[in-house]
């Protein structure tokens, strides 16, 4: 992989990750909040519905990530999508939501470990670590395209909200149908 493809892996990866972070810290209170009380609520409030309380609190999560991954994570992407990838986006997340719901399913119903530790290990230690992964991949691949795999060119300016104008048309194709989405397909894959 080449210097400058390789950094910007790294940066969004890194950026991806804060953002995940804070929505993940927002969830993990709300989660063991509505489920175990904490010595803030004597009666939870879902204390015998552990998966609604993880869907319930990652959904708030939810919200908080997109907006990050959006103007931050993914800034200089554009998305394949008409609503800005909004659609894909809750798509994406309620889908690999099943990977951590699935760990705590197993945890709770078949393992038949009830306590706080346990939960949150099933949860928001290996079923997070596993849904993360996934849901990086399928962000960078189906939700925030780089620009010329998107059909626009690499120089976009960003606006002050975070999203990005494209200052210039798309350069016209070169000899032979040579273009600069087919060259970039081709660099990716090692032609």
């Amino acid at each position: 992989m080449a210097e400058g493809r390789w950094h910007r892996l790294v940066g969004e990866a890194t950026r991806f990750l804060a953002v995940g972070g804070v929505a993940t810290l927002v969830a993990l209170f709300l989660f063991n909040l509505l489920l175990h009380g904490f010595w803030v609520i004597k009666e939870p409030p879902l204390g015998d519905h552990p998966l609604w309380a993880y869907i319930v609190a990652n959904a708030v999560g939810m919200v908080i990530s997109y907006r990050g991954t959006r103007s931050w994570a993914f800034r200089h992407r554009r998305t394949a999508h008409p609503d800005g990838g909004r659609t894909a986006f809750v798509v994406i997340n309620l889908v690999t939501m099943s990977i951590p719901v699935g760990f705590l399913w197993v945890s709770r119903n078949v393992l038949h470990q009830t306590d706080p530790f346990s939960d949150n290990l099933a949860a928001n230690v290996l079923g997070l670590g596993a849904g993360t992964a996934a849901r990086f991949y399928l962000f960078r691949t189906w939700v925030f395209r780089h620009p010329e795999l998107a059909g626009g060119p690499l120089d976009l300016t960003a606006t002050r909200d975070g999203s990005t104008s494209d200052p210039t048309p798309p350069a016209a194709p070169g000899p032979a149908g040579d273009s600069p989405r087919r060259r970039c397909e081709d660099r990716l894959r090692g032609r």
